[in-house]
């Protein structure tokens, strides 16, 4: 998760952010070389006295700086899509989960099974044990397997909100009457933690995310016991 003076991005936790946090740097690069050589030229056109005459009326020179630019915008454009592309392809999902957005908390259910869902509601500050986060804990977490597809249906029963995990690279709106769906995978074991990322009311701060990545038997353990719980 972030820490106080991060100045990138959290760590990535599936593929996907691992690719957005490569095209990130890949597109900052390319930024920094052109502030630089813009900077350069805005200089040497300062302190300079000298004036070249084949600068001021050159063919050349303005087919370069027609073209640079073009090819620029290539380098940076493809792999964007391709990045896009690889956000919305869902294949053979293991789990599929749905979330609904409240007023102001949210509810999950998975589909696949028969009766498992719960509501997750924020942890009051005052009930926190150490270690734990303000205005990010739950009380009940999403837990997922790891390393498997998981799909998401999202959508709210009330207002806009929008379900977002930053480190798992992935941001959903949640729109009332409509079902939205995006896929994750979780490269590995931890817990990770969003937020509604779409302001949606008076406690829009309070109705954070925490996704539990377990291996896969930990995870069947978990559904059990939460089945066995709700038959009670």
């Amino acid at each position: 998760m972030a820490h106080p003076s991060q100045l990138g991005f959290q760590d990535a936790a599936s593929p996907v952010m691992e690719e957005l946090l490569h095209f990130h740097d890949h597109a900052l690069m390319i930024v920094f070389l052109i502030s630089t050589l813009v900077l350069y030229v805005i200089v040497a056109m300062v302190t300079t006295k000298l004036t070249n005459k084949y600068i001021l009326d050159s063919q050349e020179i303005e087919i370069i700086w027609t073209v640079l630019p073009a090819v620029i915008l290539i380098l940076i454009a493809l792999p964007s899509l391709r990045i896009l592309y690889l956000m919305d392809e869902i294949n053979d999902p293991h789990l599929t989960i749905k979330a609904m957005g409240h007023q102001w908390y949210w509810s999950y259910e998975y589909t696949d099974y028969e009766d498992l869902g719960f509501d997750s509601y924020m942890i009051p500050t005052q009930d926190l044990t150490p270690g734990q986060f303000r205005l990010l804990e739950t009380d009940h977490r999403m837990v997922v397997p790891m390393e498997a597809p998981v799909r998401m249906l999202i959508s709210a029963e009330d207002v806009l909100h929008s379900w977002a995990v930053p480190a798992l690279g992935v941001k959903m709106d949640a729109v009332p009457g409509r079902l939205n769906q995006s896929a994750f995978i979780a490269s590995r074991p931890g817990i990770y933690y969003g937020q509604c990322s779409e302001i949606c009311g008076a406690n829009h701060s309070f109705m954070p995310i925490v996704v539990e990545a377990v291996p896969l038997q930990h995870f069947e353990n978990w559904s059990s016991l939460m089945m066995e719980d709700a038959s009670l």
